[in-house]
């Protein structure tokens, strides 16, 4: 039957299951918004206050659904507004689609108004793009856009629709998704069975997960494997909810603000077992130190991840929920009884503790995040911004379920959360939706607070106040001789009656003893919240590990006279 190319749009997105899409009307996206009119009983639509937040509550709805989260932009500043958002999934291989409008043909070429070469710009930091040139390639073009998301390693996919493109009569006939098969596993099989006998011969095994756990649903598998393999696990950043964090096997995070537990454990191990998360630099900290004599199993979807920063003694590469599976089946129940025992007893020698500076009813990052832990049990969803706040989240927060954490790893976006926050709540009604900040990215993304009011969304804000950039300035301490240049922000902004400006409940929590109150009010009140948490400009992340330094080498402890 024929269609307008809008009309093909919202049918296509239909074969792919969205019903809803993130995004900000235009020019150039005139004609997709009015067919979203039409379709306004199958594809609900959520406009934002900036187009990055539409983009990054794309994301976030990505994130914590597992289904592919779909942003709409006009041309020029929309589709450039969505830059950002996209460079943030395309680094943690987040599978997105992202559809923004342009010029007609004839004007594309000759900077016409609002016109943007899109496509050049997001070559770099998008897993492929499309500018759509013959109409009748529309509906392919999408249906492929969406594979592409989702094959192998996910991330993001741009297609950019001219204005006459959307407005022509195209030939639709309704399609079933391609199904997607990520590797051969005749041949992964064999690579499987190597892994299986290297894991049998340790003595001391050391399982390291991240977000590819998360990316295919394998937080189950992962959960029987290592009961089977009996080995302390260490998780990434973005791997924080791929593995219940209550679990006596589970000794923190790996890295740069990586617990000394996790760092001992590396050193003394005899094997590391890498599932599903590259070696990034913030992992590493000194690669020519790390994991040294170690034998290292590296298993992951993309095979440019292997040895590309660090050499390993033996790899698999393929569908990682498939591959842990697998191994599982093959392992004989493994026992390490010394070895976690030492383990144990580093874990609690080395436990995470933060200490008052000024009195004993000072607000502590560590005394929220735990209370917020015990209010929701460990079962909320939470989004993060960028600083110290989202080390403090990633430390101190119990996460027991998988698709609960959604913050920028690679990019380090600050201003990410808010956004994330709107998707996953979204994508998630029933569940409670915490976004933690600084007051620094706060201030990046404070408008979309307008967009919680509007569609009533009752996510709670939580910022923790402190009139610095925290993470910034902590490196300033350390290595620029407490030259606090422009790191003290102090903008005299009353958070109160900014909540109250726009509509929402707002909650201050000054002292250690409103902590629980405070936090319970927020929780309960169900509409939007901005809990504002008042903390000393001086507390620090720790342990922390300078860059270049040895991964088991962190600092415990930050004079500050």
């Amino acid at each position: 039957m024929k269609l307008n190319g809008s009309d093909v749009i919202m049918e296509c997105l239909l074969e792919q299951g969205v019903d809803t899409v993130f995004g900000y009307p235009g020019g150039a996206v005139l004609n997709i918004y009015d067919a979203l009119y039409k379709y306004s009983d199958k594809i609900h639509h959520v406009i934002t206050a900036h187009e990055q937040a539409a983009c990054h509550a794309a994301d976030g709805y990505s994130r914590t659904t597992g289904r592919t989260g779909v942003v709409f932009a006009t041309s020029g500043p929309g589709a450039t507004n969505l830059v950002t958002g996209i460079a943030t999934a395309y680094m943690d291989s987040i599978p997105l689609v992202a559809i923004t409008g342009n010029v007609p043909r004839g004007l594309l070429g000759l900077d016409s108004f609002q016109e943007v070469d899109i496509c050049g710009i997001t070559m770099p930091i998008s897993k492929h793009n499309y500018i759509v040139k013959d109409p009748d390639k529309l509906p392919d073009i999408i249906r492929e856009a969406f594979f592409i998301a989702n094959e192998g390693r996910k991330g993001p996919v741009l297609i950019d629709v001219p204005k006459d493109i959307s407005a022509a009569m195209i030939e639709y006939k309704k399609q079933k998704p391609k199904k997607i098969v990520n590797h051969n596993p005749d041949t992964v099989n064999e690579e499987i069975q190597k892994a299986v006998e290297l894991i049998k011969a340790s003595k001391k095994p050391f399982i390291y997960a991240g977000g590819g756990v998360v990316s295919c649903n394998a937080a189950d598998e992962m959960a029987e494997f290592v009961k089977k393999v009996n080995a302390p696990v260490a998780l990434s950043l973005m791997g924080q909810c791929a593995f219940d964090n209550t679990k006596e096997e589970y000794i923190g995070m790996l890295g740069m603000h990586g617990t000394k537990t996790a760092a001992l454990t590396l050193s003394e191990c005899d094997l590391m077992i890498v599932l599903g998360s590259r070696f990034s630099d913030r992992v590493l900290c000194n690669p020519n130190t790390f994991a040294n004599g170690k034998k290292i199993i590296h298993i992951e979807i993309d095979p440019a991840e292997i040895g590309k920063n660090i050499d390993v003694y033996h790899h698999v590469t393929g569908d990682l929920e498939y591959i842990i599976d697998k191994m599982t089946s093959m392992l004989q129940q493994q026992s390490h009884p010394k070895w976690m025992q030492q383990v144990k007893k580093w874990k609690k020698e080395y436990a995470l503790k933060m200490a008052p500076i000024e009195s004993e009813d000072e607000v502590l990052p560590q005394d929220v995040i735990q209370e917020l832990d015990k209010l929701t049990k460990g079962k909320a969803i939470i989004t993060t911004e960028v600083g110290q706040h989202q080390m403090w989240a990633a430390q101190f927060y119990n996460f027991k379920c998988e698709r609960s954490f959604a913050s920028s790893g690679g990019l380090g976006t600050m201003g990410y959360g808010l956004g994330a926050a709107i998707g996953s709540k979204l994508g998630n009604p029933d569940r409670t939706v915490v976004n933690i900040a600084g007051d620094g990215s706060f201030f990046m993304n404070c408008n979309e607070l307008s967009s919680l009011a509007k569609h009533n969304i009752p996510v709670v804000e939580l910022v923790f106040e402190n009139d610095v950039l925290g993470m910034v300035r902590q490196w300033q301490r350390l290595f620029y001789g407490k030259r606090f240049s422009q790191t003290d922000i102090e903008r005299h902004t009353d958070f109160m009656k900014l909540a109250d400006a726009f509509g929402i409940e707002g909650i201050r929590i000054t002292k250690k003893s409103e902590i629980k109150e405070g936090l319970k009010k927020a929780l309960s009140c169900g509409r939007p919240c901005l809990v504002d948490v008042v903390i000393n400009k001086d507390i620090n992340v720790l342990p922390m590990v300078p860059a270049g330094a040895d991964v088991s080498e962190p600092i415990m402890d930050i004079e500050l006279t």
